[in-house]
């Protein structure tokens, strides 16, 4: 059965990721069964969509090869598939292609890439060709560099090109323009500075005729303006740019900490309709 998103109203997309390496929650779930329990809670809580993740990204990661990814995230899709809701979407937070035909042959029907069809060019025909949610991230860099020296001429006007160049690739090879979702990239190969910026013109990136994703849960530039270095004291921070977001007409927001997002999501969301 094809889920189909209801963009009427924000969407929470719940961060599970099964790696021992991730910046905020990397090792906590290390088993099926933990990784799961934490799924079906974030939906207890409002997600709607649930991320995982087989890789870290976080800044200095070095890349995992997508035969370790699969071992990762495999049976976590499957015993998840079991028990969760028919309109719960599974994601897949990964580059390579291989990887993401193994989520398909599962049943996942979105795939968020945060090299933004850069990585694979297997990629974007594959989505294409399986009509999916697919999420174009805007990345400077690799993991492993990105945070080295970032640096822009305009930092607004070289995500949005190229998030239109990626995107108008996946309308030619035939993507329904509904399943297209648009991520600036927070915290991928940016400054502190580069993420106020981008976080200050989020309606630049509502207003392109696709839908959007707004990534910021937990990031570091939290801690560069409130001196919290603990990724789970972030949580405030992350509210804030989820409201901000909301009134800014983003339609996702990916997030480790679901309900304390959604009663700011929420809120934002009725004062913006009022």
């Amino acid at each position: 059965m094809e889920n189909n998103l209801d963009f009427s109203s924000p969407i929470i997309m719940g961060i599970l990721n099964v790696t021992p390496d991730s910046f905020s929650d990397g090792g906590a779930y290390p088993s099926t069964k933990s990784a799961v329990d934490r799924a079906l809670i974030m939906i207890e809580q409002g997600a709607k969509i649930i991320d995982i993740g087989g890789e870290s990204t976080r800044p200095g990661s070095e890349r995992v090869p997508p035969i370790e990814q699969k071992r990762r995230i495999i049976d976590v899709i499957s015993q998840l598939k079991k028990v969760i809701p028919n309109n719960i979407l599974i994601s897949v937070d990964t580059t390579s292609s291989e990887v993401a035909q193994a989520a398909i042959d599962l049943g996942v029907e979105m795939i968020n890439d945060v090299s933004g069809g850069t990585d694979d060019e297997k990629m974007m025909p594959l989505i294409a060709q399986n009509n999916l949610y697919y999420c174009i991230m805007h990345m400077q860099g690799s993991p492993k560099t990105m945070q080295d020296n970032p640096t822009y001429e305009n930092v607004i006007e070289e995500i949005k090109s190229f998030l239109m160049a990626q995107a108008i690739k996946l309308t030619e090879l035939g993507l329904e323009k509904n399943k297209i979702i648009l991520d600036p990239g927070i915290g991928f190969g940016k400054t502190t500075n580069h993420n106020l910026e981008i976080l200050n013109n989020l309606e630049i990136f509502s207003s392109l005729g696709f839908n959007t994703l707004l990534g910021a849960s937990r990031k570091r530039l939290f801690s560069e303006i409130s001196k919290e270095n603990n990724p789970e004291d972030r949580i405030s921070g992350t509210c804030a740019t989820s409201a901000l977001g909301v009134v800014a007409g983003i339609n996702i927001f990916r997030v480790h900490d679901v309900w304390q997002n959604k009663q700011a999501i929420d809120v934002a969301f009725n004062i913006k309709k009022a």
